[in-house]
């Protein structure tokens, strides 16, 4: 059985449409069956997008695990000059985020993560992390990009509550060289704020 998390998706599925409002903008989306949240905005994304503040004007800014691309879509609206790249494993998600970015007049690029080793650091991340892919997988992604940020970067996780979203906060402080704060707290779901320790 094929995941959304996974790098090997089935055939084409049928796309559809949705019609969204991502941060104050409606936009008109394509989504497929096979992609993370195919037929709507997921709801932990729209508690992130709802908590996040504005992103910087400039420099790098990731979306971990794009999907289709809400969240990526949303940054680039929002700060025209940051460079904006979607990071997924399964090439339908990069396909739609990178249409549907061009679909709403946005520049966003969409990468697999070995595609994007790049020294630059992030200054911004974005995320609503694929909590089902297990802990090792989880863990791993969180070893790989977090400390990829900037200096004074920050990123931002939406997890529920239910799917071990104070685990997550408590494994990251002792686990990364990071601070992390609760920064919201809405229909079950979390929003940590994540951002390197201070040396």
């Amino acid at each position: 059985m094929s995941h959304y998390f996974s790098s090997e998706p089935p055939a084409r599925s049928r796309e559809r449409e949705v019609r969204v409002v991502l941060r104050g903008r409606p936009m008109t989306a394509g989504t497929a069956a096979g992609v993370f949240s195919g037929g709507r905005l997921d709801p932990g994304t729209a508690v992130l997008l709802r908590e996040v503040p504005d992103p910087p004007a400039s420099g790098l800014g990731v979306d971990l695990g794009c999907g289709w691309g809400p969240i990526a879509l949303a940054m680039a609206d929002a700060a025209p000059g940051l460079r904006v790249v979607g990071i997924d494993v399964n090439p339908a998600a990069r396909a739609l985020t990178e249409a549907n970015a061009h679909r709403n007049g946005l520049a966003v690029e969409a990468r697999a993560p070995e595609e994007f080793a790049g020294p630059a650091p992030i200054d911004v991340l974005w995320s609503n992390p694929p909590i089902r892919v297990g802990k090792a997988v989880l863990h791993e992604m969180m070893r790989t990009w977090l400390p990829r940020l900037a200096p004074a970067g920050e990123a931002y996780l939406v997890v529920n509550k239910n799917l071990g979203s104070d685990s997550l906060h408590r494994w990251l402080e002792q686990e990364l060289p990071v601070t992390v704060a609760r920064v919201a707290s809405h229909k079950g779901f979390r929003v940590l704020r994540v951002r390197p320790a201070r040396t």
